[in-house]
């Protein structure tokens, strides 16, 4: 008479032990896990960097034409400032050339065209400039910061502009500073300022790029054109 397992699942439960993940397998699976972690997290980022930097060129690209755009209808002259403007020396531009760009009604953080995808603000805790009414929401600013002693091209006739190619038309506020929101060497803070640091931003001739910003280590970079070697100026001269 054969005896009766009284456990019929015995045998699988002892092949199922045998065949699971000892501890040193388990450490082997984890330490595996975190080495392909480690080379995916830096490319995500990396990818999302170009991203963006990609998206925010194409905002300033769009931007720029729209400016252009105004000044074909207004006599070939480029938006000037209000003696007052409402949103400070940077922002007041959009408001007039925003209904080139498609935007319609008025300005809110809605208007993405307008917004860097890495922007932040720049006082401690301060929402970033293109989610405040303050900043008229926009991370952009023109070439006309109209003070006493500052190089600019508002009110300025496209055509007397000596070199398009190479004179601002609308750029990133970091250029003023300058900073940076795409290569920055200050991580989110946003001092000092240094030079060499990278903004985007585009030109009266129309094109668009990511350039090194001169700082002097004094005065703020928007103040002065900068030395020999830059790709970029603020004066129309």
């Amino acid at each position: 008479m054969s005896r009766i397992n009284p456990n019929p699942a015995a045998p699988l439960l002892k092949r199922t032990f045998r065949n699971a993940f000892a501890l040193p397998d388990l450490l082997v699976v984890v330490a595996s896990i975190s080495a392909l972690a480690a080379i995916m997290v830096p490319s995500v980022a990396s990818i999302r960097g170009k991203a963006h930097l990609a998206q925010c060129k194409a905002n300033l690209g769009q931007i720029n034409r729209a400016i252009l755009m105004y000044a074909d209808d207004h006599q070939k002259v480029f938006p000037i400032q209000n003696p007052s403007p409402p949103t400070g020396v940077w922002w007041w531009y959009k408001e007039q050339v925003k209904g080139y760009a498609g935007l319609r009604g008025k300005s809110s953080a809605n208007d993405k065209l307008f917004a860097c995808p890495n922007i932040r603000g720049y006082e401690e805790g301060l929402t970033p400039f293109c989610q405040s009414d303050r900043f008229d929401y926009g991370s952009y600013c023109f070439n006309g910061v109209n003070l006493p002693g500052v190089p600019n091209i508002a009110g300025k006739d496209a055509g007397s502009i000596r070199d398009p190619q190479r004179t601002l038309l609308v750029m990133e506020w970091t250029a003023h500073a300058p900073l940076s929101w795409h290569k920055s060497k200050t991580g989110r803070e946003n001092a000092p300022f240094y030079n060499d640091a990278e903004s985007v931003v585009a030109f009266v001739d129309g094109h668009v790029s990511l350039s090194r910003i001169y700082y002097d280590g004094i005065n703020a970079a928007y103040t002065r054109d900068p030395v020999a070697g830059y790709d970029y100026k603020y004066s129309p001269e």
